[in-house]
């Protein structure tokens, strides 16, 4: 089973985690644009408020692209 952690205190919510997202990807024609998931899309991770959430983490493939998209190590991908 994947755990996604988010520490909040670093996410500054640039979205980097989201659009790397492989499965946001393939499930919402917005990330695959460059944009945030639409609300209802069945997506990972998706920035609310400021800062990413995560949204489906039965979803989540444990690729760790987020981890290294994200500039300020605010994302961790346990398995």
């Amino acid at each position: 089973m994947v755990k996604i952690v988010i520490h909040e205190e670093r996410c500054h919510g640039c979205g980097n985690c989201v659009i790397a997202c492989p499965v946001n990807a393939c499930n919402s024609p917005n990330v695959w644009g460059g944009k945030g998931p639409e609300d209802g899309e069945d997506v990972v991770i998706k920035v609310v408020n400021g800062t990413v959430s995560v949204i489906n983490e039965d979803l989540c493939e444990a690729c760790m692209t987020c981890e290294l998209a994200c500039p300020v190590d605010a994302i961790e991908i346990k398995t």
